[in-house]
């Protein structure tokens, strides 16, 4: 990946001669500080810029000694938190004092615009109410679930000619394109086609996409990406580039779907499923605003989807039981014979069986909570304040969570913290009970939480239910251990390649 020569550039040579007199100003800077009680440093930015590749788990390293800390910047101190209490109180209790402000926004708008991720204010709250209006519409729900399904079957025969050739294939890839598909036809009503590999521009996109993730947030660590975005040199070059890409191919779809909508004389928007169709019919026609919605639309049903499914599959595959109680779930409920069809299987994931599926609702949220596909998301303070922790904050300091780090805490999880065990999940009845989404913030939590959380478990059940059913898999690699690549969201590195071998033989 391209992304990953980034580090031997000029301007990060130079950062690296200047670490320890940076270090040191740092730290000078750190004993002015205004009346108050703050908390404990951990470090400095520096040593995250340093420890880019394993950040969570550096992080998580710190969390485990403190849990709240700061890391010293060179104009304001970013506090990193693992602590319920305080993450309570920053995403609902005093909601109004945390916002994404400038200081994201800069660093995020090149590639997610004028999103929901981005924005504050009037805009985010236009943008939450019109999107939760469309995704609670029923027509919006059952289109869905047929595209879900509709992939899953698609996927599945992809999956049947690896498992007949006995060779392995990355899984991730395969999430990927297929949730991108399901994503595009949702949002635009466009049949993108990746998973075969024959629309070259959506999996050009689709590339381009997840190394402009990487980049930006390589910006939070590095000092000086405005330079470099100013001279158009190094990372922010090669960024530019790719959010080329990405305009290129999403005002391309726009423009194609504005003009079917005009042509339309009898098929009216309002009566479309797909969410720029419904757009269009409350007069949202900017082609920016659009596109901005469809990326954010990508990251919260394409990303964030097929990130939890490798990790979720690669952790199957770790344990083997799990897998076998996943597919047994999923015959008890559908009370198909092990000899149906794809279609058959994919037929009967009505919404009424996919509630029922208990174990395998444990079994995804288990995963999220070890592997949050969003596993550190940050506010910005406004006004001076006192955090429950009794540790003050100031205003233009950065505060975030760590769901990363927060699933590896034993104060909050038990000893067992870092183990997989979806049982934790379900009471004595093998029904499922929620967390608090303080504790598990997958979702994040208040005003701000995941609208698509319903959307995201329909679509994850859905492709691992007809997959666990139909086919068995093994690591690759037999006990290769696996990394995240370091984005915004929390992809796999390298991807996740398994073998796939049919269970039953199907009739027909």
């Amino acid at each position: 990946m391209r992304f990953l020569e980034l580090h031997c550039d000029p301007m990060s040579a130079i950062a690296a001669f200047a670490a320890i007199a940076l270090t040191v100003f740092i730290i000078f800077r750190s004993f002015i500080h205004k009346k108050g009680r703050y908390h404990v440093v951990g470090g400095t930015m520096l040593d995250l810029l340093f420890n880019f590749r394993s950040m969570h788990d550096y992080m998580t390293s710190l969390a485990r000694k403190h849990k709240t800390y700061r890391l010293l910047g060179f104009h304001r101190s970013e506090v990193y938190t693992v602590d319920p209490v305080n993450v309570e109180y920053i995403l609902k209790t005093n909601f109004a004092n945390y916002a994404k402000g400038w200081y994201h926004y800069e660093k995020l708008t090149d590639l997610l615009g004028d999103g929901i991720f981005t924005v504050d204010g009037e805009k985010w709250l236009h943008q939450r109410k019109v999107s939760s209006y469309e995704i609670g519409t029923k027509a919006v729900r059952d289109f869905s679930l047929q595209v879900f399904k509709s992939n899953a079957v698609r996927l599945a025969g992809v999956v049947s000619k690896t498992a007949m050739s006995n060779n392995p294939v990355d899984f991730q890839d395969l999430f990927m394109k297929s949730t991108l598909d399901s994503v595009f036809k949702i949002i635009l009503g466009v049949n993108l086609d990746t998973i075969y590999g024959t629309y070259e521009e959506g999996t050009e996109f689709s590339n381009a996409f997840d190394e402009a993730s990487a980049i930006t947030l390589y910006r939070y660590v590095d000092v000086f990406w405005k330079i470099k975005r100013f001279l158009n040199i190094g990372s922010e070059a090669v960024l530019g580039n790719l959010i080329k890409v990405v305009d290129n191919f999403v005002y391309k779809l726009i423009r194609i779907k504005i003009e079917q909508v005009q042509k339309s004389q009898y098929d009216f928007p309002e009566k479309k499923a797909d969410m720029v169709s419904r757009f269009l019919a409350l007069n949202e026609t900017d082609p920016k605003y659009l596109r901005d919605i469809i990326l954010s639309f990508v990251i919260a049903g394409r990303d964030t989807t097929a990130a939890t499914l490798s990790w979720f599959f690669y952790m199957l595959c770790k344990h083997p039981h799990i897998q076998e109680k996943v597919m047994h779930e999923v015959g008890e409920v559908t009370k198909l014979k092990n000899t149906c069809n794809i279609d058959e299987l994919a037929d009967s994931l009505t919404d009424e069986a996919l509630e029922k599926m208990h174990y395998l609702h444990a079994a995804l949220s288990e995963t999220l909570r070890l592997y949050p596909a969003v596993p550190l998301d940050g506010k910005l303070c406004l006004s001076d304040e006192t955090l429950p922790d009794g540790f003050s904050i100031r205003k233009g300091d950065s505060i975030a969570y760590q769901s990363y780090g927060m699933g590896r805490m034993e104060f909050i999880w038990g000893e067992d913290a870092e183990e997989f065990r979806p049982e934790r999940w379900l009471d004595e009845r093998g029904t499922f009970q929620p967390k608090s989404s303080f504790k598990f913030t997958a979702f994040q939590a208040g005003p701000r939480i995941c609208l698509g959380k319903d959307f995201a478990y329909r679509q994850m059940k859905t492709f691992a239910a007809v997959l666990c059913h139909s086919y068995k898999f093994k690591l690759a690699v037999q006990n290769e251990s696996v990394n995240y690549k370091t984005m915004l969201t929390l992809h796999i590195d390298g991807g996740l390649h398994l073998h796939a071998y049919q269970r039953f033989e199907p009739m027909g």
